[in-house]
């Protein structure tokens, strides 16, 4: 049938299914030899419109090299409303792969336009936790698509080591008829009771300890457990920003420091004496819906300005080494150092730096965070 004609009885079909005459396919010319049908017109459309719609990134990576790290991935997923997760993480990445090898990768939440967005659950590329060997996590009520879950389903499975800040306690909220809800810091999953905070990471969000934004917190380390290959190099106190939250130790954590609220957030404060210090960074295993048994190290502190202090920085650092299993590499003049200008926001809600896409963060020069827009 030619283009414009009326088609022919030929041309009409009856639904098997419903019993009724359904409309022709009308061939539409797309070029001199070429026919195509309404509908197959349609999809070549979409797929098309899909072929020239920009890809949006919402990660970067700094290779590795030389050193202890040489061969092993890290992957940052790094994504909360408050504590600038979008400045901690790749401030920590570059310092993993420019002083120590490890190829790092980091995660973001963006916006519709590939800006950072902190606490966006519009996150891609959890399919490089295929060939990650240590995941460090640093989010919060995220509801991320089933699709880059199924990612993480598969490396904590298999016992991926994780490092989780601050809010991972809580890093997922999510509706509990959804299919990824065994993952929400409030699931009821048999099994999977308490979520990813508590399952992996031994806590679930309980609660803050003091005032946060108004008291800030000392990092004091857990006499007995000087010998501890994380705490070589670290000193007994250190100063975090981030106030104190609730910790309630299990019997198979191993508890490292604890947090002591102090009356101001002056770091030389005194301590509140109607607060007692809490147990705020341990390590512990995890065993992922019956899978193999994987280490984990939380700290509940985790600012972007926390790590301004060298003390609380070495043992985050430390303890990303113990989790990728190179405990006998970390050595009390560790390099620690921050790689590029790193000039941390202040943590607050809606204080993220607006205007600013992963890419600008790539390389080991560009400041963390630019100013934006």
């Amino acid at each position: 049938m030619r283009v414009g004609e009326r088609p022919g009885n030929a041309e009409w079909r009856m639904g098997a299914a419903e019993g009724r005459m359904s409309q022709p396919r009308i061939p539409i010319a797309v070029g001199p030899r070429l026919l195509l049908s309404s509908r197959s017109m349609k999809t070549f459309l979409a797929l098309f419109t899909l072929a020239a719609s920009p890809i949006i990134s919402a990660q970067i990576t700094y290779p590795g090299g030389k050193g202890p790290g040489e061969g092993k991935h890290v992957v940052f997923l790094a994504s909360d409303h408050e504590y600038r997760a979008e400045e901690t993480c790749p401030a920590l990445a570059r310092i993993l792969a420019k002083s120590h090898g490890f190829k790092c990768t980091v995660i973001f939440g963006v916006d519709q336009d590939g800006h950072i967005q902190a606490g966006s659950s519009k996150l891609s590329g959890m399919e490089s936790l295929k060939d990650a060997d240590l995941l460090v996590i640093s989010a919060r009520f995220l509801n991320p698509p089933a699709g880059e879950m199924t990612h993480l389903d598969d490396y904590l499975a298999r016992g991926g080591p994780v490092v989780g800040l601050r809010t991972s306690s809580h890093a997922f909220k999510i509706p509990g008829n959804a299919p990824t809800a065994k993952y929400s810091f409030d699931s009821k999953v048999a099994g999977f009771e308490k979520g990813f905070g508590h399952q992996v990471l031994g806590n679930t969000w309980v609660g803050h300890h003091g005032d946060n934004h108004r008291q800030g917190t000392r990092i004091e380390l857990v006499p007995g457990q000087k010998a501890n290959p994380i705490l070589k190099g670290v000193p007994d106190t250190a100063f975090c920003h981030a106030g104190g939250y609730v910790g309630q130790a299990a019997p198979d954590f191993t508890v490292l420091a604890t947090s002591q609220p102090l009356v101001s957030m002056d770091p030389k404060a005194e301590a509140d004496p109607k607060k007692a210090s809490m147990p705020c960074t341990w390590t512990r295993e995890y065993s992922w819906g019956g899978g193999k048994k994987g280490r984990a190290f939380h700290s509940t502190q985790g600012a972007s300005e926390d790590i301004l202090d060298p003390g609380y920085r070495r043992l985050i650092v430390n303890g990303i080494f113990w989790a990728a299993g190179l405990e006998d590499k970390i050595t009390p003049d560790l390099a620690i150092d921050f790689i590029g200008p790193y000039q941390p926001t202040t943590f607050s809600f809606d204080g993220c730096v607006k205007g600013v896409k992963p890419a600008d963060l790539a390389g080991f020069e560009s400041p963390i965070m630019p100013k934006g827009k």
